[in-house]
């Protein structure tokens, strides 16, 4: 299991469109990806689990990544949410 604090660097945060292409990046890994803020962790794979955390622009959370290929998963959808686009 891997686990790395990230901070989304997105416009618009995880909202509506940039989260929606992030859970099909992380429907493409075999890993468990889970992404935890405040005490609640949400699976990322999940539309609602992550629409449900609202993450804005600048906020920090935890993205834990859990399988056969965790590194590849943390290293993809980590530079997804921390480019400036």
């Amino acid at each position: 299991m891997q686990q790395k604090e990230v901070t989304v660097r997105l416009k618009s945060g995880l909202q509506a469109r940039p989260a929606s292409m992030f859970v099909q990046e992380a429907t493409k890994f075999s890993s468990d990806v889970y992404i935890e803020k405040e005490n609640k962790k949400v699976n990322a794979k999940s539309i609602m689990g992550l629409m449900s955390l609202a993450l804005s622009s600048g906020e920090s959370f935890t993205l834990i990544t859990d399988g056969a290929d965790e590194e590849a998963a943390m290293q993809t959808l980590a530079a997804y949410v921390e480019e400036e686009k």
